[in-house]
């Protein structure tokens, strides 16, 4: 089958008079990494919103996961009546939709109706880092490597079982396994297949530890581009499932057995492509600024952690043994560390291995870029590498509570000077949301141990 042309704003236009498109799903990200818009008839959208964006009520970024109001954001409440806010398409961002006949997308900035950025957007959160990054003639490159979980069970057959008892798509460990992996191929090929359509560098697919446990990589690209296609990626999976009457989820820990991560790969370059932070002559291969780059993320990684793992479930993955990091360490190729150096020359990056499935990429990448950037301008110096086993080490931990991860970033004046106090009051707000719903909640853990033995 001949891949369609790739999609820019004329071909979209002679593809609408031709019938061939009908709908443009035009969405934002919202707080906790979804997206969020509406459908839009396609003649309406190249009369209208192409040019002039279209208005969506600002409680988009001011709500929890289940989209209950809630009060305490400053953006966003009764008292100032939730306005609206303006989603202006990135054209840079147009995408074909493989899987929904008819439909193409868009991803949007978000304005105020006087033009003025909403501070606490996630991806103008992070357009604001990567633009200090351009500032001193640097680009960030990212990969975001994402796990999830499948099941044979539909959305709503999971739903009603409560997701308990559901029929993973491996019954064992199917790490780099070929045999595993074609279990569930037809599912994984769809995705594979429909994300390239959309316009993403697909790499390859692998089994992974937890049961019916997956992995779908892409090429790395610059750090914008890399969180947009992380959401376009994320919630096509899901589509794509629930057309097969499957089910797969990204939530960080959905049992006892290995958690789905989301390693995010970073490095520096120069706009001019040159690798500032390799070094070949270098010991360690590494310049003086890819050192200062890894010192800042040692340093910042404890109150940036609210970004990483912005979940009650996030903590949950970080246990002893289970490639889930709990010492804020660095090495070479060693995945026991939170921070983990790999490649050489153009390829070297950063690994960073504390983001579960359910990061918002754009604030974790924009987290990770500030604390690079303070570690440069401030020539931050770098502690050795660690050899053996970080799980071991006497050294600084992962916060294990988001209680925890919330008040360092609360109280953490460089998180006021780098993001701006209403970004970190915002997603302080957000962590507490989530606090206070679990507080209230009753669970099954508490009710197998105490009905009867209480």
């Amino acid at each position: 089958m001949p891949r369609p042309a790739p999609l820019d704003v004329d071909t979209l236009r002679r593809e609408v008079e031709d019938g061939t498109i009908d709908t443009v799903v035009v969405a934002i990200t919202d707080m906790q990494g979804r997206l969020q818009g509406k459908r839009i008839h396609a003649d309406h959208f190249l009369a209208d919103v192409l040019d002039h964006g279209t208005e969506g009520c600002n409680y988009l970024l001011a709500v929890d996961i289940d989209m209950n109001t809630v009060s305490g954001y400053a953006m966003s409440s009764w008292d100032t009546g939730y306005g609206d806010m303006v989603m202006r398409p990135d054209l840079s961002t147009l995408h074909r939709i493989p899987w929904q006949e008819g439909a193409v997308g868009v991803l949007c900035d978000v304005l105020w109706e006087d033009g003025s950025d909403v501070a606490a957007s996630p991806r103008q959160v992070l357009k604001r880092q990567t633009a200090r990054l351009e500032d001193r003639g640097l680009a960030a490159f990212v990969g975001t490597e994402l796990e999830f979980i499948v099941f044979l069970d539909s959305f709503e057959e999971a739903w009603e079982a409560g997701y308990r008892d559901l029929t993973p798509g491996n019954l064992y460990n199917v790490d780099y396994s070929i045999l595993g992996g074609a279990r569930v191929e037809p599912l994984l090929r769809r995705i594979r297949l429909g994300m390239a359509g959309a316009g993403l560098v697909v790499e390859s697919a692998k089994g992974e530890c937890n049961l019916g446990q997956h992995e779908i990589a892409f090429k790395y690209a610059e750090a914008v581009t890399t969180c947009d296609g992380h959401s376009i990626y994320k919630t096509g999976a899901k589509e794509i499932a629930a057309q097969e009457n499957h089910s797969l989820t990204f939530m960080a820990k959905f049992n006892e057995r290995e958690g789905n991560s989301c390693h995010i790969h970073l490095s520096f370059r120069g706009v001019d492509g040159s690798a500032v932070m390799a070094d070949h002559d270098s010991p360690d291969g590494l310049s003086d600024l890819g050192r200062a780059f890894i010192a800042g993320q040692i340093e910042h990684l404890a109150e940036l952690t609210l970004l990483f793992a912005p979940q009650i479930n996030s903590y949950k993955r970080y246990v002893e043994g289970s490639f889930a990091p709990t010492a804020i360490k660095w090495g070479h190729d060693n995945r026991t560390c939170a921070l983990r150096l790999v490649g050489h020359g153009h390829s070297l990056r950063l690994e960073n291995r504390v983001p579960g499935g359910d990061v918002n990429p754009y604030l974790a990448v924009a987290g990770i870029i500030a604390a690079g950037l303070d570690g440069i301008d401030r020539h931050v110096p770098l502690e050795p590498a660690f050899e053996g086993n970080a799980y071991a080490a006497e050294a600084a931990r992962v916060p294990t509570s988001l209680a925890e991860a919330v008040a360092l970033w609360e109280n953490s004046e460089w998180v006021r000077e780098t993001f701006g106090a209403e970004v970190q009051a915002h997603y302080a707000r957000m962590g507490r949301v989530e606090l206070e719903a679990f507080g209230r909640a009753v669970t099954d853990w508490e009710r197998y141990r105490g009905f009867e033995r209480l």
